[in-house]
């Protein structure tokens, strides 16, 4: 009986420990989801991605990697094939980019949409349709770090070439005759500052209002010497008009006429002859006016010996 009851036990716990292995199985396992494969094309290094790894979209976790290889009919390119779920919508413009998880630096593939087509993405298990891998920010950072550097490296040579012993001894002679050149210029500097002081001087105030009232004394000058040209043409006319007329009574009266003419230009050359006699006397009065008059005796400015 006892032998019985043994081998009962030791049946029922064969069972149990098959059913918890199936729920283990089920529970690690977790539920099956349709998927379909799609293969990511590179030339890059993906370093870091192994198969397992996991494949995101825009984040969420929808795959995994089921295979690395290289492309058979062209061996710069790398093949990862993915497993994704049914339900995501891959497009003609989905990238696949490779990304690191944490600072644990486990590598997976994240899918992205570029917006550049809203094709769906028709999945086809016998030839699986492709998706295109763009840079990473470490590719991207190593290709910019290693342009800079290159760039530098051109830089500290052209510097190098720039500042050869040849080039550097023209530099110190050219310091030096720049040296020189400011020591020359110092005089000149001087002489043109106390230039600058005498024009200054010249355009100061009074000079300005001497100027101004000088012009003012111009303008009545210019007017009477034109009246008188006005006067003399005036005076010829009256000659044209009394020699022209050959009437008796053009002749009688051409010697009253030419009294008037007379009487005319003796007035007229007398005022002539007082304008010419100022010009004469004093040219500068066409631009700085008519000299004043002599102050007389309890006036500023009169003195006992101009007054004789």
């Amino acid at each position: 009986m006892e032998n019985k009851s043994h081998a009962f036990a030791a049946g029922l716990f064969a069972l149990l420990l098959g059913l918890a292995s199936l729920l283990a199985v089920y529970w690690l396992g977790g539920t099956s989801e349709a998927t379909h494969d799609y293969v990511v094309v590179t030339k890059q290094n993906i370093g870091g991605l192994n198969p397992q790894a996991q494949v995101r979209y825009r984040g969420i976790r929808v795959g995994k990697v089921s295979d690395i290889r290289l492309d058979p009919d062209d061996y710069t390119n790398i093949l990862v094939t993915i497993s994704v779920n049914d339900d995501v919508p891959l497009t003609h413009g989905t990238v696949a980019k490779l990304n690191y998880q944490g600072v644990t630096g486990l590598a997976h593939i994240l899918l992205l949409e570029t917006g550049k087509s809203l094709e769906p993405l028709l999945p086809d298990d016998e030839k699986p349709p492709r998706i295109t891998m763009i840079p990473s920010l470490l590719d991207e950072l190593g290709e910019t770090g290693t342009a800079t550097l290159r760039q530098a490296k051109q830089l500290m040579v052209s510097a190098n070439a720039m500042l050869s012993e040849e080039n550097r001894r023209h530099l110190t002679v050219t310091l030096a005759n720049l040296e020189a050149a400011s020591a020359n210029l110092q005089p000149t500097l001087k002489n043109l500052n106390g230039t600058l002081v005498q024009v200054n001087k010249l355009l100061d105030d009074r000079n300005v209002k001497s100027l101004a009232q000088a012009a003012s004394e111009i303008g009545p000058l210019l007017s009477d010497t034109r009246q008188l040209v006005g006067k003399m043409q005036t005076a010829t006319d009256k000659l044209d008009v009394a020699i022209g007329d050959a009437s008796a009574g053009g002749t009688s009266a051409l010697m009253p006429r030419l009294n008037e003419l007379a009487t005319d230009f003796s007035l007229t050359s007398r005022q002539l002859s007082r304008v010419l006699r100022v010009l004469e006397d004093s040219p500068q009065g066409l631009v700085f006016g008519a000299p004043a008059p002599p102050p007389g005796p309890g006036e500023a400015g009169f003195s006992a010996a101009g007054g004789k």
